[in-house]
């Protein structure tokens, strides 16, 4: 007798689960259909600011970039997408800094993560929503983002590396007789006092 019930409870079941499906299925079949018209759509369609579709440089109307070649976003990327070729050039001040040679990027292994993006300190690359993106072998899925020719760090004349030095070596020179002087008033306010003609 307990079997035949179970079966009926197991079957009353199976019928409710079903009923279940079917008013999903149900409202599918009355809901309005959205079919996106693409690619003859693709002039107006609207794409949603937050689609990540590849990484750009962000050019301004002068075509220079902000990238200062840290290499965070190199470092932050999980899983080498990004690969920054640098050099080191004199600037007018006569300091060395990074200069961007080559910004590679892999596109066919990049995760859309968006932590180079996060971690770029001046905001330098970005993600667009050009998604067309379809080739037929993956080494032209790697881009180089700087595409437009670097511009030259202008290089001091021989005359300015020269006053640069000479500042440098007049700071120097000061800041030892500055040292020199601090020591000899250390060395006065420890040496050992004479001793009067009572106190023998």
């Amino acid at each position: 007798m307990g079997s035949v019930s179970e079966y009926f409870s197991s079957l009353g079941t199976g019928i409710l689960s079903l009923l279940k499906g079917l008013k999903v299925t149900g409202k599918e079949f009355v809901t309005p259909k959205i079919t996106e018209c693409y690619p003859e759509n693709r002039t107006e369609h609207k794409w949603p600011d937050r689609f990540r579709a590849q990484l750009v440089f962000d050019y301004d109307a002068d075509g220079n970039h902000k990238c200062i070649a840290c290499g965070n976003c190199e470092r932050n990327c999980p899983n080498g997408t990004i690969s920054i070729e640098s050099k080191m050039v004199t600037t007018m001040a006569g300091t060395k800094k990074k200069k961007l040679v080559k910004y590679f990027y892999d596109l066919g292994s990049c995760t859309f993560c968006q932590l180079c993006v996060t971690n770029c300190p001046t905001d330098a690359i970005k993600f667009n929503n050009d998604f067309e993106q379809a080739v037929f072998t993956r080494d032209k899925l790697l881009k180089q983002l700087n595409y437009l020719p670097e511009k030259e760090e202008p290089e001091p004349t021989p005359e300015q590396l020269a006053k640069i030095e000479a500042e440098r070596q007049a700071k120097i020179a000061e800041a030892k007789a500055k040292a020199a002087a601090a020591k000899a008033t250390k060395d006065a306010a420890e040496a050992p006092k004479p001793q009067s003609d009572e106190n023998k």
